[in-house]
């Protein structure tokens, strides 16, 4: 179990990155942040009462699925995520792993991680947060498309991760850079959203508190 709530722990890792990064580069991020969160969350994108998507997914072994197939008649916490490069994933993935994985299997609910990125580097995420739950890819972000959460870093920023050393568009599946904003959906039996939480400033997250909260309102017996 982790002591600290993921906010905390972006919180941590932002005072090391920015000293490491630097003021120019940390300006660019910054901006970044506050143009998404200026735009807000797309007015597509799926909320609870509506029906979840479906769409074509793959394994790490390469095999396709797709989330219907993966879900069947479990209740399922789906989460969007960037990419095994993004550190606010990993810190997410691996918060989930510890604190909210278990929980939820308590509660007979499944969780399931997608991203657009290879399954090559879908590996890396696995191993990054030693990862024991379901982690695919959604090739040209077709599932996140579906979901109406679909975006892109910007211009500047993308100039920003080649001087860090790295392409969004080298991980992903498509070879564009094409990401889902980090999102929860909390899916029922019935394939219906009961949750949705769409986060466009990417160093936020869907705490566990909040997600357990929106489980226990699904699962909970009727009176």
């Amino acid at each position: 179990m982790t002591d600290q709530t993921i906010a905390r722990q972006v919180d941590d890792f932002n005072r090391g990155f920015t000293a490491q990064i630097g003021p120019e580069l940390s300006a660019v991020f910054d901006g970044e942040q506050a143009d998404l969160r200026a735009s807000g969350v797309p007015d597509g994108a799926v909320g609870a009462g509506e029906t979840a998507p479906d769409a074509r997914l793959v394994t790490p072994a390469g095999e396709e699925t797709s989330l219907t197939a993966v879900r069947g008649s479990t209740p399922t916490v789906i989460v969007f995520y960037r990419g095994a490069w993004c550190p606010y994933c990993n810190i997410t993935l691996r918060t989930y792993q510890q604190d909210l994985l278990p929980a939820l299997h308590e509660r007979g609910v499944q969780l399931v991680a997608v991203s657009p990125q290879t399954p090559e580097a879908t590996e890396q995420s696995i191993a990054n947060g030693e990862l024991a739950f379901p982690v695919l890819t959604d090739p040209e972000n077709v599932l996140a498309g579906r979901f109406g959460i679909v975006t892109e870093p910007s211009a500047a920023a993308r100039v920003a991760h080649t001087e860090l050393g790295f392409d969004v568009a080298d991980s992903n599946a498509d070879d564009t850079a094409a990401i889902p904003f980090p999102s929860v959906f909390v899916i029922d039996t019935d394939g219906v959203v009961r949750f949705a939480d769409v986060h466009v400033d990417y160093t936020t997250r869907t705490e566990v508190a909040d997600v357990l909260t929106a489980v226990d309102d699904l699962v909970a017996p009727a009176h």
